[in-house]
Parts: structure tokens; sequence; C-alpha cells
């Protein structure tokens, strides 16, 4: 029995015939492409490819413009689609009435519009979101999301080259875990599980945001059921007794090629456990009690990274860099930039300072050794020196929840009972300004015994070692 349907030769009329349309009808084969109306249910057709895919839509007259318009229903299936289930969606239509069934379609056609936004489209709209300045709770206006340009770097970096001109619903969970094996295999430059991680971090943020109601551009995120990456290792550089010895002064010596104020921050950041955008900024009207018993700098939310104020005393020993970093009472910023006067020294200064310019490409910019080499230290970064702090609070034996709070971590345990997480983001707003001053004071005397006492930069007299 011959299955085809067979169009009549009478050209592009021929092959929109009509008929009562049966499910049969929509299985069989065409040798081009058929359009068959539908006696029964006026407007609705079915549309039959070679590949012998059909697809039913409705015809009908748009009131508003007087032209008529077609709306996609579905494809047809024999068990979840079929011309029953056409005809029963065309019927429901048309019970809305002309404008509401001419809305649902434009509605529809919107969707269909979102949903063809390609990756490089949704990346450049999610940026702009991130970076819309809002309202925060200190009440001034900043960026929505204060981290963004990292995350625009890992968009722009990681995910824009491989998948920027697909379109966002065709991006699979194969795609993403493809493209997180080759960052790791080094196609991307340096092997890297860090790097990795970021772009899902990054993918996982801009696949949610664009699934979410109001953009639907993609109907789910494909960032799910992702291999595990291997775990990464945490750094646990900590500077020895005689290497923070040699770098405290090493750091007073008058001839070294980094800015005074940026080896100051160097030893401000040792000295407070503070984090390097937290200190960087320091300002005047920071400092509280200078010349008291109890002095401290609040850092205001928006330097800190967990956007809390931190209030963190002083010992001696930091008022001892701060009023020297102070060279006259007109300046506002502690660690001053000697480039842009009023303000703070940037942000990477420090770690550019223990790392040195070598290894940058501009050609025309100049190759200076860091810190490091000079003195001839095994590297380390600006965050290391917070490590080594809280190791010498550690050997001190102060309790790690104390040391925590120095840190501006939050302390999950205390004598191995478990601490609701509530307990510390809502209903606990305590500084703990005494066991923190304890700790701080004690890491001071510890550095001073370290040092020798010696902390002025006349006193210092340590060899500069220049790697040949």
């Amino acid at each position: 029995m011959d299955s085809n349907i067979t169009p009549s030769p009478a050209g592009k009329r021929g092959r929109n015939s009509s008929a009562i349309l049966t499910d049969r009808m929509c299985e069989k084969r065409v040798a081009k492409r058929t359009k068959l109306y539908d006696r029964k249910c006026p407007g609705l057709y079915v549309s039959i490819t070679t590949a012998g895919v059909a697809t039913f839509s409705f015809k009908f007259t748009d009131r508003e413009t007087g032209k008529q318009r077609t709306g996609w229903l579905g494809v047809y299936n024999a068990e979840t689609f079929t011309v029953e289930d056409a005809r029963s969606k065309v019927y429901g239509l048309k019970s809305m009435g002309g404008e509401a069934l001419a809305e649902t379609f434009r509605d529809q056609k919107t969707a269909t519009a979102k949903r063809g936004k390609t990756v490089a489209e949704i990346i450049d709209e999610r940026i702009t979101w991130m970076k819309t300045p809002v309202k925060k709770p200190d009440g001034e206006m900043r960026p929505r999301l204060e981290s963004w340009e990292n995350t625009a770097s890992h968009l722009d970096r990681l995910i824009r080259p491989r998948l920027g001109k697909k379109l966002a619903m065709e991006v699979t969970k194969h795609d993403i875990a493809t493209l997180s094996n080759d960052i790791v295999a080094g196609k991307f430059g340096k092997p890297s599980v860090s790097n990795a991680r970021h772009m899902r971090k990054a993918a996982s943020g801009l696949f949610t945001w664009a699934a979410e109601a109001g953009r639907d551009y993609v109907t789910a995120s494909p960032c799910v059921n992702l291999p595990k990456l291997d775990p990464e290792h945490p750094r646990t550089r900590v500077l020895s007794e005689d290497e923070i010895k040699t770098f405290w002064h090493g750091l007073d010596r008058n001839d070294l090629p980094y800015d005074r104020r940026t080896r100051l921050a160097l030893k401000f950041e040792l000295v407070t456990m503070l984090r390097s955008r937290e200190l960087l900024g320091a300002h005047r009207d920071e400092l509280f009690d200078l010349d008291g018993e109890h002095p401290r700098f609040d850092v205001p939310l928006k330097r800190v990274k967990k956007r809390r104020v931190i209030q963190q005393p002083l010992s001696d020993l930091t008022v001892e860099i701060i009023k020297e970093a102070l060279a006259s009472d007109g300046q506002q910023f502690v660690f001053e930039s000697p480039m842009y006067k009023g303000q703070p020294i940037h942000r990477k200064a420090m770690a550019d300072a223990l790392r040195g310019t070598k290894h940058e490409t501009n050609k025309d910019k100049t190759k200076t050794a860091g810190l490091c080499e000079l003195l001839g230290l095994k590297p380390f970064t600006p965050h290391d020196l917070r490590r080594t702090a809280a190791t010498l609070a550690g050997d001190l034996g102060f309790d790690d929840a104390w040391i925590a709070k120095c840190l501006d971590h939050a302390a999950s345990k205390k004598a191995e009972q478990i601490v609701p997480t509530v307990t510390g983001k809502v209903y606990n707003h305590s500084k703990r300004m005494k066991e923190k001053r304890a700790v701080l004071d004690g890491v001071a005397a510890e550095l001073r015994r370290i040092v020798g006492g010696r902390t002025s930069r006349k006193d210092a007299n340590i060899g500069l070692h220049v790697a040949a």
C-alpha cells in the first residue's frame, strides 16, 4: 500500500490542500513539503516536511492590524500531541477572543525572540546588569555586584570565545563540561583548575540569571550534573622567623625600588591581619584614638569582603606605622599614591612590589625585580602575610575563634560546639574588641621580638640580594 501523500501538480495551491486531518496523515511521508488545512477546524493546518516532521500551526486575522497572522502550536507526536490535541488548542485560543488571541501570539513571538539570543548578547546584558549602581545598606550608590569586574573577566576570557556565537538555549551541560576540561588541560593558557572553577561559577550565575522570570532567555541552566573538578590545594606559605626578620628590615632600606608607603602597607598587613583591599584605602577619618589607650581602625563595609564594618584594634606597632605613613596634616589617605596625590595607592601595588615587574609583556614598561627576589626570599603574596600573622597568634596560644575575628572570618565552631550561622549573621554583632586587641597586641610583641626591637629605617642594615 502506498503511504505517500501525492500533492496535486497545480503549483502552490495543490500542495496546500484541505482535508479532515487525521493522525495517519501526519505520519505519512511526502515527496515535497506539504501543507494540509483542516476542514473540521478552520485555521488549523499541518506542515509536513520530507524528513517526516509534522508541525501544527494556526492561521487567523489580527483585528488590530487587519493582517493575517500565523501562530505555532507544536510538533505532532503520536503520544503527546495529536491532531485532536491541536484542535483542542485552537478551540481554546478562539474562545479567548480576537484581541487576546493576537496578544497571546505576540507574547509567543517575543518569547521566541528572547530564546534566540546568543550567549555573547546575554553576557553583555549580564555585565550591564551587574555594574548598574544601586543603593547599598550604607546609603551609597555602588554596582549591584561589587565584584562585577572579576565576573566580567571570567565571562569575557573563558566563556565568550568558545560559546559566544552559540544560541544560549542550545548550550548543553556537555558544552560546559568540555569547556571546563579544556581550561584544565591548558587550552586557554596555563592549565588551571582554579580558572575552570571560576568559569563554572560565572556560567552558572549567567544562565541562572538568564532563566529568571521576565528574561526567559533559557528554560533552565545547563550547569548541572557536571563532573567534579580535582580539589585545589590551599596555599600554606607562612614566613619563618628568619624570613620575617629579613623582610621587615629589608623594607626599611633606602635603596629599595618601591615607594616607602607601599612598603609600610606590607608591614601594616602583617601586624593587622587585614586584607589588602581593606587597608589600602585607609582614610584619616577612619582612625580613632591614635594617641589614646584604645586606638582602632574602622573599615567601611564597601571595602570589606563580606560587606560588614570591621572595627580593628591597633597595636602600638601599627600606630607607629600609621604615623610614619601620614607625612603631613593635609594627607587624608594613610597610604597615599606617589603618582596621584589625594588618592590611595593602587590595590595591586603591594602584590606587584613583592613579585616585581619582570613578568610584564609590555615592552615599554620598566622591568624591576620584586622585593622577594631582592631580599632572597621564597616568593609569597600579601595574603600570605595575613596567614603568617595568624600562625604567630596560634603559636602564642590564642583561641582560634579570637584569631578568626581578627581575620574577619566567621567562626562556626567554639569548643566543639556548632554555632548556628544565623547567630553570627543576625544576632551577635559584638566586635569582641577585647579579644581582638589581645591577639593583635600579642602579634605585635612577637614581631618586635623577632625583628630584634628595631622598627625604624635608620636601624636597618640588611644587605640586599639581587639575582643575576
